[in-house]
């Protein structure tokens, strides 16, 4: 089966771009051939590239649902090779306008001809979201604290102020695109001839070429450094609950603001208490004599022990209910439940007075029991 475009990214095929862009960004986050240890990883981040930019471009994507994945493929080589087999990039250049970059250049060859043209530099543009993970236990997601995380994050170079240049660096318009960040090309395609816009390569979409870049970020604007932050957790959190943290992503471009911080949450299963959405539930030991007669005990529970009344009669496995003792429910008022299943305990030994008093029981009840074979295991039995 052909692998397309929604699988690469793992999202549904009306998902919107919203999701879509998500799911790109944790793509790169995972396969960047600069982070990424995935051997095969340039060839993931390509395809999650390509993926996306088709996939958020309306035309393409209404194209590529009529056409299929391999139709449309197909209509891109045609579409490149049909100049003479020169493709965007000129002689051996790749189908998709990216040179010898792959995926990386211009971007896809229908984003170019339908007016998506590349996203010139000169418009600021906000800083990407960042995404990280914190594992907590359970008590902590049920009270809610503080907690302190460390990450490594782009930051602003601080020797170039961003600017990916040292400060008086000789400046001059681009020659290759006037200035305007975008070049323009008259391509023969299998739709017929079509204007190509693309970000300039040669400046970047910034209109103007310098003569030296800052030796720090080696003209990215960019650094990575070490970051320690504190996210707050609410009370009653879940697994898989994202918490943002707005502004502490990478940075904008141009003055523009910051990304935001993701921020995963994991939640550790309890060795007592088990979670159904704001229900725990809990499993507490008691004695025969107690299921019999009935007692007073002391359940735990993440705010302390409380007392709780064990009805006379109680069967090993029957469950009950305590009303409000479960967690919090964020951004709605009170708590879920805590349901406790009792279990009757079968005693390992007696001494002779326990051992006496159960014989009687036993006979007591007209059972028939050989206490010397097998007692223990009948009684457990009959429990």
């Amino acid at each position: 089966m052909t692998e397309d475009f929604y699988d690469i990214l793992g999202v549904s095929r009306d998902a919107d771009e919203e999701e879509i862009q998500k799911a790109y960004r944790e793509a790169v986050r995972e396969y960047h051939p600069d982070v990424s240890d995935d051997p095969d990883a340039e060839e993931k981040f390509k395809k999650a590239k390509k993926a996306k930019e088709v996939l958020t471009d309306e035309e393409q994507r209404q194209m590529y649902d009529q056409m299929g994945h391999e139709q449309f493929i197909e209509a891109e080589k045609r579409g490149a090779t049909e100049n003479g087999g020169r493709g965007p990039g000129g002689p051996g250049g790749d189908p998709f306008g990216g040179g010898g970059g792959g995926f990386g250049g211009m971007g896809d060859i229908f984003d170019q001809f339908f007016g998506g043209g590349g996203r010139s530099r000169n418009r600021p543009q906000k800083g990407q979201d960042l995404k990280t993970q914190l594992t907590i236990d359970m008590e902590t997601a049920y009270h809610g604290t503080e907690k302190e995380i460390n990450i490594t994050r782009p930051e602003e170079c601080s020797d170039c102020n961003g600017r990916g240049h040292p400060p008086g660096t000789d400046s001059q318009t681009c020659p290759e695109c006037n200035g305007r960040g975008q070049t323009t090309r008259v391509q023969e395609t299998a739709f017929g001839r079509m204007q190509q816009r693309a970000t300039c390569r040669r400046c970047a979409g910034e209109g103007t070429i310098y003569e030296e870049s800052c030796p720090t970020c080696r003209g990215d604007g960019v650094v990575r450094e070490d970051a320690t932050l504190v996210v707050e957790i609410p009370a009653g959190i879940q697994s898989g609950q994202t918490l943002r943290m707005r502004g502490e992503g990478a940075p904008g471009e141009q003055g523009a603001r910051n990304g935001d911080l993701l921020v995963e949450i994991n939640v550790e299963d309890h060795p007592e208490f088990e979670r159904d959405g704001s229900d725990l539930q809990k499993h507490e030991p008691i004695s025969f004599p107690q299921a019999v007669f009935g007692d007073e005990i002391e359940i735990e529970t993440f705010d302390g022990p409380v007392e709780f009344e064990v009805p006379a009669g109680t069967q090993s496995g029957e469950r009950f209910r305590l009303k409000g003792k479960g967690m919090p429910r964020p951004q709605r008022r009170g708590q879920g439940d805590l349901y406790v299943q009792v279990e009757v305990v079968t005693p390992e030994s007696l001494n002779e007075e326990q051992r006496e008093a159960l014989e009687a029981f036993a006979e007591a009840g007209g059972e028939d029991i050989d206490v010397d074979q097998g007692f223990f295991d009948k009684l457990r039995n009959s429990f």
